[in-house]
C-alpha cells in the first residue's frame, strides 16, 4: 500500500520532508556521509567474514573525500555551532591521521588532503 494518499504528488510530500529538516541536521549527515566513506578508503573498515577492512583501501578515493569533508567542516563550523563542529573536526583530524599512516609516501605537513583548509595535521 502506497504511503501517500491518491491525488497526492510525492515531490511535494518530499520537498515537505526536507522542509522540516534543520540547516545543521543536513551539513552533519552530509558531514557523517563523507567520514564514514573516507574511513572505508582509508582502510579502516571493520573486518568481515568475506576479508579485511583494508582490502576497501584506496587513497587517492580517500583524499578526495577528506578534502571535501575538510571544506565542508571548515565553510559551515561557524553556522552550525561549536558542539557540531568540534565533533565534526575532531573526526576530520583523525581521519586526516588515518590518511597519513596509510599513505606509503605520506604527505608533508600541510600537503595532506584538507589540510589545506584545516592547516597542517601531524
Amino acid at each position: 500500500m502506497s504511503e501517500t494518499s491518491p491525488g497526492t504528488d510525492p515531490t511535494t510530500t518530499a520537498t515537505r520532508d526536507i522542509a522540516d529538516v534543520a540547516a545543521v541536521e543536513v551539513i552533519t549527515t552530509a558531514a557523517v556521509h563523507l567520514m564514514s566513506a573516507a574511513a572505508v578508503k582509508c582502510g579502516l573498515a571493520e573486518d568481515g567474514p568475506t576479508g579485511a577492512g583494508a582490502d576497501f583501501l584506496d587513497l587517492d578515493e580517500a583524499r578526495k573525500l577528506i578534502t571535501a569533508l575538510a571544506a565542508l567542516v571548515t565553510a559551515s563550523a561557524p553556522d552550525i555551532g561549536n558542539q557540531h563542529a568540534r565533533s565534526l573536526r575532531d573526526g576530520l583530524r583523525s581521519l586526516q591521521l588515518a590518511f597519513r599512516e596509510a599513505s606509503p609516501f605520506p604527505d608533508a605537513p600541510g600537503d595532506g588532503p584538507g589540510e589545506k583548509f584545516t592547516g597542517p595535521v601531524v
